[in-house]
């Protein structure tokens, strides 16, 4: 499994927006870009598509941007993920589908390997939370916090 540009850059970009959104304020794309080095085009079309899963919030007008729609607690890298990419599974196996048209699937063992790398992937970006790389990233940079105060 490989993870393209939209997902790196747009989880990077939901750690900087909980990071610099304290008490709810609204983080503009302007300020992601500047401090992530990376297209505001891209990152707008990236925070459109976290939008549509309602993992943001947009705030119109003069001193708008960007907030987080939930509580970093309850947002997973697998919530984010798949917002961006899609489907995790780096393996798509039809004898996995219960309608799947695989002719070998009743004699087929090797779905249950792809079945078992599937659901450890998505575990495993499931229980990663966004508060967990957000006190990572505090631990890391402390500066960008004191820019805050």
């Amino acid at each position: 499994m490989k993870l393209s540009t939209k997902g790196r850059y747009g989880l990077r970009a939901l750690i900087d927006l909980a990071v610099h959104s304290q008490g709810g304020t609204p983080v503009s794309i302007m300020s992601i870009s500047a401090r992530q080095d990376l297209s505001e085009r891209y990152l707008e079309q990236l925070m459109a598509m976290l939008k549509k899963a309602g993992i943001v919030r947009s705030i119109r007008g003069a001193g708008g941007g960007y907030v987080l729609a939930r509580d970093t607690r309850d947002i997973s890298v697998g919530d984010v993920l798949r917002a961006l990419e899609g489907k995790l599974d780096p393996v798509d196996c039809a004898g996995l589908d219960p309608g799947g048209e695989c002719r070998a699937a009743d004699s087929c063992v090797t779905k249950y390997v792809w079945k078992r790398i599937n659901e450890s992937i998505n575990r495993t970006v499931d229980e990663i939370r966004l508060d967990q790389l957000v006190a990572e990233s505090r631990k890391k940079n402390p500066e960008s916090v004191e820019e805050q105060l």
